[in-house]
């Protein structure tokens, strides 16, 4: 029961564009003692029935820049298989700290970072 508590309230976060997927791989790893692996991967599939549903509501909402877009698109065709040969072939262990680092980096960014929307407002 606590698996779909939990698995509901990452999705409804991912909604508000929160990063429930982080949160989820977090609780795989550190309360159900899933492999980083693993976690890594059920966290893919989270993705892909979450994914859909934002991705109409943004572009419903022409929330989408299609240029920027098709940009990331091409970086991540070429990228994701670079990156998934490296996460092969770094040890667990390091894997975790550096998802860790990955976390706590995002995590500053957005807690130092100036909300444009509200500068923009005031002017």
């Amino acid at each position: 029961m606590s698996g779909f508590l939990v698995g509901a309230a990452t999705g409804i976060l991912s909604g508000f564009g929160i990063g429930g997927g982080s949160l989820l791989i977090l609780w795989l790893t550190i309360f159900e003692g899933t492999a980083q692996y693993a976690a890594a991967g059920i966290n893919l599939l989270y993705f892909l029935c979450c994914a859909p549903a934002a991705l109409v509501s943004h572009f419903r909402n022409h929330l989408i820049d299609m240029r920027a877009a098709l940009w990331c698109a091409l970086a991540g065709c070429i990228t994701s298989p670079l990156a998934s040969l490296a996460a092969g072939a770094i040890p667990t262990g390091w894997l975790r700290r550096l998802f860790g680092v990955l976390l706590l980096v995002l995590g500053c960014k957005e807690l130092f970072s100036k909300n444009r929307s509200s500068d923009q407002s005031t002017q």
